[in-house]
């Protein structure tokens, strides 16, 4: 019965590692699509440091988990005792580190709000015309999700791009333009029209289009944490049993 119960526990630790090895594959995998920029998401996510930062995050987690799988899933394979400790302790330090940094994403939780973003466009956009990293990448932004501003054009008021262009409303890439050199649309859209601009707030777009994305990533969070747990307890299980 103990040599069962040996056995068994070896192969559940083998298929809790595989799962570790493809939640690592998934999370590797969305950290290359975001800096490969498909969308857009890469301007989305420079326009707050913190956020460009849990990218590379991501990457190195996944990079972890990646190697971390396929050595667990060795480690059950051959019954060494030295590598199964030593992928415990690795393990632990990485449910760790995922614990800390969710719980400083709660903490810094205001930063993502609308309110702040609203407070970050009105201090620092300053026109399309700009090279400031900051102008740039909204302009991005406003320009890949049809949208302007972060609650809409009102945004604008009140703001450093109104202080730089006093006679222009909204800038050009709140503008639906056609795309032809002296574009009469766009004209009219800058000076004030509503005819011709873009009345959806970004906020609300990216909100719309990642929310699915926000959703599942958070599920798959929650899923690797709980395979985490259970692949160190098969992992101590079968380290005591092996003599």
């Amino acid at each position: 019965m103990e040599g069962d119960c040996l056995s068994c526990m070896k192969y559940l630790m083998f298929i809790f590692n595989f799962f570790i090895f493809l939640g690592g594959s998934f999370l590797l995998g969305v950290g290359v699509w975001v800096l490969l920029d498909p969308l857009g998401f890469r301007e989305i996510v420079a326009a707050n440091p913190l956020l460009f930062t849990g990218v590379y995050v991501v990457l190195a987690s996944g990079g972890v988990l990646f190697l971390l799988g396929f050595l667990g899933c060795c480690g059950a394979i051959r019954e060494n005792r030295l590598l199964l400790l030593s992928f415990f302790m690795l393990i632990l330090f990485i449910f760790l580190a995922e614990l800390a940094a969710a719980i400083l994403a709660f903490l810094f939780r205001e930063h993502l709000t609308r309110e702040y973003f609203s407070r970050e466009l009105k201090r620092h956009y300053q026109g399309h015309n700009s090279s400031d990293v900051f102008t740039s990448t909204w302009n991005a932004v406003m320009t890949t999700f049809d949208c302007c501003g972060v609650n809409g054009p009102e945004d604008f008021e009140d703001s450093l791009f109104r202080l730089l262009s006093p006679r222009t409303m909204v800038p050009e890439a709140c503008c639906q333009s056609n795309g032809f050199p002296g574009d009469v649309s766009v004209e009219q859209c800058v000076s004030g029209s509503a005819t011709f601009r873009r009345n959806k707030g970004c906020y609300s777009a990216t909100v719309d289009y990642f929310e699915t994305l926000l959703f599942s990533a958070g599920a798959l969070l929650i899923v690797v944490l709980t395979i985490e747990i259970f692949a160190m307890v098969f992992a101590m299980c079968l380290f005591r049993g092996i003599q």
